[in-house]
Order: C-alpha cells, then structure tokens, then sequence
C-alpha cells in the first residue's frame, strides 16, 4: 500500500537572490515552531550543507536536501516523503531566487521544487529604499509561472512602521497575495560569513542563541497565523517504499568499519550519505582529524568529506602522528575514500600566505585558497578508469563549490578516473584521482544521485577485511 508522508503543513521559502532574507526568516521559523512543541522537518533546497547545518541545530532533526539535478523527480518526492513522515511542519529553505535555474526551462529552481511538491510559496523581499516597486515585482513573480502557489510576501530590511505600512499597502492594492509581516534591519546578529556562506554552527559559539532570538523577531514581526494557514497541505506525497529501499540492491554485507572523519575541518556530509552506509550495515566510527592520534586499528574503509582543512591547516598539520597514520594505512591499501577538503587533506600541503602546513602527504601536490571560486556548480562526470569505488563508464552527477587549487604538483603519472562533460575537475577536465585503494575527487556526490557509491563503499571495505 502507497505510504503518506502524513506531514499536516508544508511552506517553501523563496528569495529574489541569495542574501535576500530567507535562511534568516527559515531559521526563526523553525526556532520558533520548535518552541511551541511543533516537530518540524527541515529541507533545504540544492546541493548545500552549511544552511543545512543551522536548519538541522534549529529543529533538533537532521535537514535533508531536495536537488533535482542530482536526483531524479521521483526520488525527490519519495526524500520528502518518508524524511518529512511524523512532523507537524515540514519548511523547504529555497537558494538564490525564486525562478534561478540552469536553464531557461527553470530546471534545478526552486520554484521547480515547490511545484514538484505542491507546495505554497513565502518570499522574503529585501526592501531597502523601495516602496510601490515591490508591488511591481509581486506581480511580477505571479505572471512569470501562474502555476507556482505564490501564497504570501514577507518585506525584510524595513526601515520602519511608516515604511512597513506603505509597502502592505502597495501589494495588498495591486495584488492578491498575503503580506505576512515586515522584519526591521538587524544588526546584532553574529551571522559571521566565510568565502562559502555562514560559518557552520559547530564553529560559532553562539549558534543557539542565535537561532533562539531570531525565533523571537519572527513572532514579533510575522503573521503565524497566516504562515500556518498558508502550509496546510492540500497534498500529501505518496511514496511505495523508502527512497533508501529504492536505491539499495539488497544485497547482504558482512558487518564492516568504516571510519569517517568529523571534526570543525571535516563536515560536509549528506545524511543521506551517512545514513544509507548504515542501511548497509556498516558501523560507522567517528574519528577526529584534529585530535585522535592514530587511526583505529579496527577500519576497513576510510570516508573523508569536505570542509574548511585551510581554517584548521596549524591544528591539522601539528597532529604528526595522524597524518601519518592515515599515509601509512592508504599506503597498505585501506579502502580511501575524499572529497574536496578531504582530497586537500591527502595531500602534501597547503599552504596560505607565507605559511606551509604538512598534511598526509599521500598525494604529492599542495593546495592553497584562492580569492575567486576556482570550481562551483554541478559537475557531470563519466567514470572512464578503473578505480577502487566506482565502476567503469558510470555517470556520476554532483557539485563542486571550492576556492582551493592546486600550486604544486608533483605526483608522478596521476591517474585521474573521472572526465568531466561539465565543471571543473582537478586539471583539464580531469577529477577523481585514484592510487591504490584510494580516490579523491573535488566532487561531491549525493548517495540518492549516485546510488551505485554507497554500495561500492561497503563491498571495498568488505574485501579489505576479507583480504
């Protein structure tokens, strides 16, 4: 029998850019829902883990994230379905804006999203030194996709009541859709931003009370009411089974390690990800890159995501004896699997400014920042090399987002097993570089996207302790 995602209230936050307001608004949102004893479950729209993050600490509940471009339609919809099952409140926190996509068909916007869901729509509007053309732009945004539920406006950035009241008053005259409220200019907030967005929250002491005070200026300042008459759900999403049943071949594994490193340098992980693992039957063991002195001796296979390593270069780089364990085990054939940070890890240094840090050393190449974004966007990719993970002429769909590049390379005969029909890559086009049991790619993968990744992890780790 069809499944119900059984979820009674479902909003989507939109912008008309990003910076417009709306992980602001979602954050409160969530904060304030949470407060009164609502469950609610967040998403976030596109490939994103930061937003995700502070999504994730506002609702005490993992965020999970909606992209079709890696992920098909239906397997959006089966996500939604079974990780919104339970919660009062399901809100989907939009990127960019409202109609931004990769194409002129709108695939990948965040409008798509709502609509595949059939979700209402709130955007939030900076309004700074606009009155009567904000009322032009509402219009706008209805005419532009008539089938888009655009249910209600929310004016951010206001200057004060007089302003507030000339903007209600404009939209109200010229269109059909509900003002919920006027948030004020905010400066106290310490929303401390780095070349990728927000700070994580694990890095930002005041994260929580953060979140609790922007709970506090959503309901001085929004119409609750209105919100939640908005999200009642017309639809619930019908889904067969679990999007991790879908995807997952049923085959049975012998119970296997698999280490994973998560500290403040290391924590660009899906839960997606992380979970599917698990429904593999592999035991996951945290491992502090920062801290831990050696490996577990206990590890079949090794998964090291993205994050900041050039913030934590010092304290990465003075853990001698992790950094050699990890060479050490990748050079006796441990499973190794990075991304991104992870691959920046494996490497000989990074090196900013005057400053040379020593990583693993695995890979003989060194890596600084850059000021500009050296890969961003999603990448498609064809898997054109033998390699520990991923089967021959598989195509992969992920995204890349980094400001880091390779300054020295000296890895002799790199064998690179992706080529890329779209993004980046490490060099020309090239990405995912295997030696040994090991490949490291700047992608990022999203194991509802590329299902056949976490299988593959489970069966190399597998035969490494058979072996």
């Amino acid at each position: 029998m069809p499944k119900n995602s059984e979820c009674s209230s479902l909003v989507t936050i939109a912008g008309l850019r990003g910076g417009s307001g709306k992980t602001f608004v979602s954050l409160g949102l969530v904060s304030l829902l949470r407060g009164i004893g609502k469950k609610v479950s967040p998403f976030k729209k596109g490939p994103d883990y930061i937003d995700a993050g502070w999504l994730a600490l506002a609702s005490g509940r993992h965020c999970y994230n909606l992209d079709t471009y890696m992920c098909t339609n239906e397997i959006v919809k089966q996500s939604f379905g079974y990780h919104s099952q339970g919660s009062d409140f399901a809100l989907i926190e939009g990127n960019r804006g409202l109609f931004d996509s990769i194409d002129v068909d709108g695939l990948t916007s965040t409008a798509e999203i709502a609509k595949l869901l059939n979700s209402p729509v709130i955007v939030c509007i900076d309004c700074t030194k606009c009155t009567m053309t904000i009322a032009a732009i509402v219009m706008g945004l209805r005419a532009f996709d008539p089938e888009l539920e655009l249910s209600g406006v929310i004016f951010n950035r206001v200057a004060g009541p007089r302003h507030a009241g000339k903007l209600t008053k404009a939209v109200e005259h010229y269109t059909d859709v509900q003002v919920i409220g006027a948030l004020p200019k905010v400066k106290k907030f310490d929303f401390s931003e780095r070349h990728m967005g927000l700070v994580p929250t694990c890095e930002n002491k005041m994260a929580s009370l953060i979140i609790e005070d922007t709970g506090r200026i959503i309901k001085e300042n929004l119409d609750i009411d209105k919100i939640l008459s908005i999200s009642k759900s017309k639809n619930s999403i019908s889904f067969e089974k679990s999007p991790y049943e879908v995807l997952m071949s049923g085959k049975s594994f012998e119970e296997v390690n698999i280490g994973i490193i998560i500290d403040n340098s290391f924590q660009f992980y899906y839960p997606e990800n992380i979970l599917i693992l698990e429904k593999y039957g592999a035991n996951l063991i945290k491992i502090n890159a920062m801290e831990d002195k050696f490996l577990p001796d206990n590890l079949h296979a090794l998964y090291i995501g993205g994050g900041f390593p050039e913030c934590f270069a010092k304290e990465l780089s003075e853990n001698i004896t992790m950094r050699k364990s990890i060479k050490e085990k990748a050079d006796n054939g441990l499973p190794v699997y990075a991304e991104c940070g992870g691959l920046m890890y494996l490497g000989k240094s990074i090196i900013l400014e005057e400053n040379e840090y020593e990583m693993c050393s695995f890979f003989d190449m060194s890596f600084t920042i850059s000021k500009k974004p050296q890969g961003h966007g999603y990448v498609d990719a064809v898997v054109k090399q033998e390699n520990p993970f991923i089967e021959k002429g598989t195509h992969l769909k992920g995204h890349e987002f980094r400001y880091s590049k390779i300054v020295k390379n000296m890895e002799k005969d790199p064998c690179f097993s992706y080529e890329l029909d779209r993004g980046v890559g490490i060099i020309d086009n090239m990405d995912g570089i295997t030696k040994k049991n090991t490949l490291a790619s700047f992608i990022h993968l999203h194991a509802f996207g590329s299902p056949s990744w976490a299988e593959a992890m489970v069966t190399a780790a597998e035969k490494y302790k058979k072996a």
